[in-house]
């Protein structure tokens, strides 16, 4: 590899962040890589269209969001090769082999089943000589990438390859590589200094609240339970991300509770997690890869179902976390774990034993062969 281009899609910001782990890495290692959003080959207006969309069914109808993807996962043939959704994303295909023939590339990465659509055409029609490559973000196998024909596909864990197998073309060609994320969740500060860098009581147990970086879900709800009954010795961090009301709403709500912390946008994640011993979340497959790094047990929010619910599965099976879906039932679990050292440590030995490969290290190795 001397050049490679990673091809996104802003449908979820998990996408656009594995793409920046492997442009993180591959620069590391001294080798030149773009990251480009994949649907603007399309046109800008379908873009925005699926952007805007993926957006708002998020944040507010997410149960519409869920039965959309379970119907997807039915009926397969809304991607498939001659169907009109796969039209729209090959309609791309021309740019797209303009753009990676000037631009010089020897390797193209898709974080996303679309991308890798619109490149499969794309091979089908011209001589390119590239090596091709699908990353998996989830913890199962998306709708659409059995209409898909790329040189490699890289998938969570070796326990998940039978199911990747049995949606793909070419079997032969799924790796298990672990999910990329960025560097800095593969170092892990002391717990006690991260605590007391983020002005948390070192000897306090800390419980961090995070639901994606649009802050979605049932979190102002999900706080009120947990502070009627949050003991002396526990604080709460809530990182809100992009969601300014929802930051100001508990600013103003839990502005004299000096164990309760509201947090906007933020880069310190990381420390964060490095200072937290609960991490009560979604299951983003991009934030529950950056929490099992950092071997931090998790208790899962199902705000969204869709291909989250693999997520969830996944880690709760392996005993590293925990779900319900009752609002006050998740707040009293997370206080019951927080006060139950050894059930907290039996968890952070689940991820210890998963053993999770680091993504972009794995998936450099594979496409240098």
């Amino acid at each position: 590899m001397k050049k490679v281009i990673v091809l996104s899609c802003n449908t979820g910001q998990g996408h656009n962040s594995c793409a920046e782990a492997i442009k993180e890495y591959l620069e590391g290692r001294g080798i030149r890589c773009d990251v480009r959003d994949a649907l603007d080959f399309v046109s800008k207006g379908f873009d925005w269209f699926v952007s805007q969309g993926h957006t708002f069914m998020y944040k507010h109808i997410p149960a519409f969001f869920g039965w959309g993807y379970r119907y997807n996962e039915s009926h397969p043939a809304l991607l498939e090769k001659g169907s009109p959704m796969y039209r729209v994303l090959t309609s791309g295909e021309t740019r797209m082999y303009k753009f990676l023939l000037e631009g010089g590339y020897d390797t193209v990465i898709c974080t996303h089943v679309f991308p890798a659509i619109t490149l499969t055409g794309l091979m089908e029609r011209y001589s390119l000589p590239v090596k091709t490559a699908l990353v998996a973000t989830d913890y199962t196998c998306h709708p659409g990438t059995e209409s898909t024909a790329v040189d490699k596909y890289f998938i969570p864990c070796q326990s998940l390859a039978e199911g990747f197998r049995s949606c793909v073309r070419f079997p032969e060609r799924v790796a298990a590589t672990g999910i990329p994320v960025r560097e800095e969740f593969w170092r892990r500060q002391d717990k006690t200094d991260a605590k007391r860098a983020l002005g948390i009581g070192e000897s306090n147990r800390h419980l961090l609240m995070m639901c994606g970086s649009m802050g979605c879900g049932p979190m102002v709800k999900l706080l009120y339970e947990i502070s009627k009954k949050l003991p002396e010795n526990m604080e709460v961090t809530v990182i809100c991300g992009t969601n300014r009301r929802l930051y100001k709403k508990l600013v103003r709500r839990y502005r004299s509770n000096s164990r309760i912390h509201a947090v906007g946008y933020t880069e310190e994640v990381s420390a964060y997690m490095d200072s937290a011993d609960l991490y009560l979340t979604k299951p983003g497959g991009i934030s529950v890869t950056e929490a099992a790094a950092k071997e931090l047990p998790m208790v899962f929010i199902d705000a969204v179902s869709g291909c989250e619910k693999y997520n969830l599965e996944f880690f709760t099976d392996i005993g590293a976390a925990v779900t319900d879906t009752s609002i006050p039932v998740l707040a009293e679990k997370c206080i019951k774990l927080l006060t139950a050292g050894d059930r907290l440590e039996r968890m952070r030995r689940a991820l210890l034993e998963y053993d999770q490969p680091n993504g972009a290290e794995r998936i450099f190795d594979e496409l240098s062969r």
